[in-house]
């Protein structure tokens, strides 16, 4: 690991893991607690719009992905809450259109589109510094929100109707919390890629929701395996010279494995309550 350090590349890949960890960790244990797994990766798939448009522009991709991600959001919310198509039409229809802009921006851009790959499935050892500067925003925003929204996301996560009659603005918060996690797939897109983003975003919760009881126990843990994965996915990486965005997802499909058995071994997966 001090030969890893003395590189700057890998320097700035720790740093992404650790943002990485708490964007994951905090917006993954709403995305597991909520069920948000399939509009999550909507979101995610439908992000490519915006590397394309990057491209197409001439400007950093990830600054063509929030927007498009946010836009996604949005769009998915206003089709399924406020239209009669199911959430799962709405995904499927994003899912299909963000790709499509995607090829299609690609496509009209003249020459070679550099570093494509790396967005699609995670390039953690090209972040440059950016990119981490973006990631940190990002993350600041995410956890003012959640720390100023706490009660009202809490409350919407465990009993949407409790919500309502309790006074909390459901579709508000609902919508707010799609952007949250739009945004949050822009800071994980580095890391492991379009791709795979939806891997990273739920199985550091999913773990953590099998050994603890309440949410902020839960984003705890969840941050800190986040983060923890990332580093030993890039670490196995450096080692054995393999791709780091599928390192680091089958890292954590293993440890995912050996937390369930665990828990079996235990006698149940604890429910997580408010908390």
């Amino acid at each position: 690991m001090t030969e890893m350090l003395q590189y700057e590349f890998m320097r700035n890949a720790l740093l992404a893991a650790l943002l990485a960890g708490v964007a994951c960790g905090v917006i993954g244990a709403y995305v597991v607690v909520k069920r948000l797994v399939s509009i999550s990766g909507g979101i995610a798939h439908a992000a490519f719009g915006g590397v394309g448009l990057g491209y197409f522009l001439g400007i950093d991709p990830l600054l063509g992905v929030l927007p498009f991600s946010l836009a996604s959001a949005v769009g998915i919310w206003l089709v399924s809450r406020k239209g009669k198509l199911s959430e799962d039409t709405a995904v499927g229809i994003f899912w299909a259109m963000g790709m499509a802009a995607g090829v299609l921006f690609i496509g009209l851009t003249p020459g070679y589109a550099p570093d494509l790959f790396g967005y699609l499935f995670g390039s953690i050892l090209t972040v440059p510094r950016s990119d981490l500067r973006l990631m940190l925003g990002l993350d600041a925003v995410i956890l003012a929100v959640v720390c100023l929204r706490y009660k009202e996301l809490l409350a919407l996560s465990f009993d949407e109707e409790f919500a309502k009659v309790s006074g909390v603005r459901v579709e508000a918060m609902y919508l707010m919390l799609l952007c949250l996690v739009a945004v949050t797939v822009v800071v994980l897109i580095r890391i492991v890629g379009i791709v795979l983003v939806i891997a990273l975003l739920t199985i550091p919760a999913a773990i953590a929701r099998q050994h603890t009881r309440s949410l902020p126990g839960m984003m705890l843990l969840s941050t800190a395996l986040g983060a923890a994965l990332t580093i030993g996915g890039i670490w196995l990486s450096y080692t054995l010279n393999l791709a780091s965005g599928a390192t680091v997802i089958l890292l954590s499909g293993a440890a995912f494995a050996l937390s369930a058995a665990l828990a079996a071994v235990r006698g149940g997966v604890p429910r997580p309550h408010a908390g």
